[in-house]
């Protein structure tokens, strides 16, 4: 059936992988991003496919629901997943990589594709003909306009934050200490460097977070919607002055070498890039004013001469109301030939959004060929995760990240047999989910 090129809108995860998947299916594409041409408040560079949150892919360990996902990826040749693998460093069970590596082949496998054509430019409108809409948390206000006329709803937003990164000369590893959470040695065997506080420290640092300023202007004082995975810690410190230490500074499974006994609380940081020559704190995105990001992390132990290389900042996250507008095959129910994939979509985290950008070009192709897309088995992580964003309460619909709770329930009986075997159940979940996707993707992929 002949078709023109099928127009993908925004060069991040989904939509990088989305023309990526058209390509391999012989299908040409169109690429629209707007930076470097127009840039946004978060993002530094030009390339597709930059990460602007956490160098984290999450976990790898075996049979845990983000290595779910990630495996089923793998199985479908996702350029993403690959481009991991090739700009991967040290981070514990987690998928941590490289971001400048990272992007550098993305970028460069995009641009060696005759089938993509990468326009720089802004999209301002929802094309005609089939298209794949994948901007992002950071949709520019001219497209957010055009999709709120075609879905006839107000966009709903919410405002995401991203973490501090530091030079790694100017820790001092004589405070910090290599550790991983119930690492059982005291060596330098871990992958984080663990900055340690006593009690003391831990409430000077809590009453300086509470009375620091934050950036004022563009985000209300009262009822800013922060996605509750991704808090800043200011936001967390008003919480209750113990919320940070049973959080992202939580000392749990972790021995300071220096005196033998567990801290009252921990920052730790996570190497950025392949050269270790810079570390991202973890958790440890906020909305302070820069001078004051400056005088209250180098209150972290260890950190009192940090030089930081990026600031924490907040930025608008926007995606529609998916369960009411969105098919299980990510297709517009108003106008089928239009797709939506990755945050806009109403997916929190990297891998859920290449998933989408994966699955919406595989429903988009089907259209271009004059076929019926059909929905991913419920009982993979790509089924559930495109379930929930079409199938969420409406009343209640806040962003997901892939976990086992948006998978089908094991039925009774395994469940009762494994009911004392929490691993166990989730093996079997996996095992489902694998053999079910197997199965799809020998009928339909």
């Amino acid at each position: 059936m002949p078709h023109g090129p099928i127009h993908v809108i925004g060069g991040g995860l989904a939509g990088t992988e989305a023309a990526w998947q058209l390509a391999r299916r012989g299908i040409p594409s169109i690429l629209y991003e707007m930076r470097p041409e127009r840039p946004t408040p978060a993002h530094r560079t030009g390339r597709l496919a930059e990460l602007v949150c956490s160098n984290s892919l999450k976990s790898e360990l075996e049979n845990t629901a983000p290595w779910l996902l990630k495996e089923e990826l793998r199985r479908l040749d996702s350029l993403l997943l690959r481009a991991a693998a090739a700009a991967r460093v040290p981070g514990g069970h987690a998928l941590t990589v490289d971001r400048e590596v990272f992007s550098r082949e993305a970028d460069a496998a995009i641009a060696a594709e005759p089938l993509v054509e990468v326009r720089r430019e802004e999209a301002a409108e929802v094309p005609e003909g089939i298209a794949i809409v994948a901007t992002g948390p950071l949709t520019s206000d001219a497209l957010a306009a055009s999709i709120a006329r075609l879905t006839g709803s107000d966009r709903l937003y919410f405002y995401d934050s991203i973490s501090p990164i530091v030079e790694a000369d100017s820790v001092d590893q004589s405070i910090a200490f290599w550790a991983s959470r119930y690492d059982k040695s005291l060596d330098q065997t871990g992958d984080y460097l663990n900055c340690p506080f006593d009690k003391e420290q831990y409430e000077a640092f809590v009453d300086a977070l509470l009375s620091a300023e934050a950036v004022a202007g563009h985000i209300e004082e009262s009822g800013t919607p922060f996605f509750e995975a991704c808090l800043p810690i200011e936001e967390i410190a008003r919480r209750g002055r113990d919320t940070l230490r049973f959080g992202p500074m939580k000392p749990m499974g972790l021995v300071d070498p220096r005196t033998g006994r567990r801290p009252w609380a921990v920052v730790q940081l996570r190497q950025e890039n392949l050269r270790a020559d810079s570390f991202n704190l973890v958790g440890f995105q906020n909305h302070l004013r820069f001078g004051e990001q400056a005088r209250i992390l180098r209150m972290i132990p260890g950190l009192a001469n940090a030089e930081f290389l990026r600031f924490g900042q907040i930025h608008r996250n926007t995606y529609i109301d998916a369960p009411a507008l969105l098919t299980p095959t990510l297709q517009l129910k108003s106008r089928p030939e239009v797709l939506f994939a990755g945050q806009i979509s109403g997916v929190e985290g990297y891998v859920e959004s290449i998933a989408t950008g994966l699955a919406a070009a595989m429903h988009a192709a089907a259209i271009a060929q004059g076929e019926a897309p059909r929905p991913f088995p419920r009982e993979t992580a790509i089924g559930s995760l495109c379930h929930y964003i079409s199938a969420a309460d409406q009343r209640h619909y806040q962003p997901a990240n892939i976990t086992f709770d948006l998978l089908p329930a094991l039925d009774e009986e395994t469940r009762h047999r494994l009911r004392r075997d929490k691993k166990a159940r989730h093996a079997e979940v996996c095992r489902r989910a694998l053999a079910a996707f197997e199965e799809f993707r020998a009928a339909h992929v």
